[in-house]
């Protein structure tokens, strides 16, 4: 029997620094989607070289861009990434292994996790770091978007099973750009914040980045990285104390 088909779904807007890694590495798949949000960079033209199916969408926010992406698909079976992630040698024979016991009538999930292997500045995670998963390949009929307003991600109904070799984020490439995400991301994330009530930021400012960077440095073996590992972890922290810090600014402005 044949295996499972597949639909690759990403998400762009001038992504051409490093879309070329991510459609060389699905090159397997029966279908890439590629949804663009109104790219200027050559983004387009590398997905029509790479045989890529192209929608055009403004960009709607995280979630429903991705939701939209999803719904437009050509098969049930959908693997979604982001257009600075890319599938390794082994990831890639997986997903492959997977797909044809699929076809064979193999058990069907809702979704399944996979372990994502980061760019950590100038260095990739060690292998022996405990790497964060994320499910990103989905039964697109049984799978929707998290509202978070920045850290959208597919949230399945039914049983989610398990990869277990990573795939890659190219992420930020120096500390300058890690620094300015995650100045973007914790302002965009006080609307959330304000919404489900979140309380005593101040003390949160004071307890969870200490406990944070224990966590990436320490228990998630972000140590094996080096001194990359170290600025990390501190980065990391650091976004923490800006997500509390800017709540309660906001909570100070008047009609809050």
């Amino acid at each position: 029997m044949a295996p499972e088909p597949l639909s690759v779904v990403i998400t762009t807007f001038d992504n051409a620094a490093t879309l070329s890694r991510l459609l060389a590495s699905v090159s397997f798949a029966d279908e890439i989607l590629l949804v663009d949000s109104g790219s200027r960079d050559g983004t387009l033209e590398l997905a029509q070289a790479a045989g890529c199916r192209i929608l055009h969408k403004p960009f709607a926010g995280y979630g429903p861009q991705k939701a939209w992406a999803i719904a437009q698909a050509s098969h049930r079976l959908v693997l979604l990434l982001d257009a600075d992630e890319w599938l390794p040698e082994d990831c890639r024979a997986e997903i492959q292994a997977l797909l044809g016991a699929l076809g064979k009538g193999g058990e069907r999930h809702a979704g399944w996790r996979l372990p994502r292997r980061e760019r950590v500045f100038w260095r990739y995670q060690h292998r022996w770091t405990r790497m964060n998963r994320f499910v990103r390949l989905v039964d697109r009929d049984r799978c929707r978007m998290s509202d978070s307003t920045v850290h959208a991600a597919p949230e399945v109904d039914g049983p989610v099973g398990d990869l277990h070799a990573a795939f890659c984020h190219d992420g930020e490439p120096d500390i300058h750009t890690k620094v300015a995400k995650i100045n973007a991301y914790s302002t965009g994330l006080v609307a959330d914040k304000l919404a489900r009530g979140s309380r005593f930021p101040r003390l949160r400012c004071l307890v969870y980045p200490p406990l944070f960077f224990l966590r990436l440095y320490v228990f998630k073996r972000g140590f094996l990285d080096g001194w990359a590992g170290f600025v990390s972890a501190l980065v990391g922290a650091f976004y923490v104390f800006l997500k509390y810090a800017k709540l309660d600014e906001a909570r100070r402005r008047p009609g809050n």
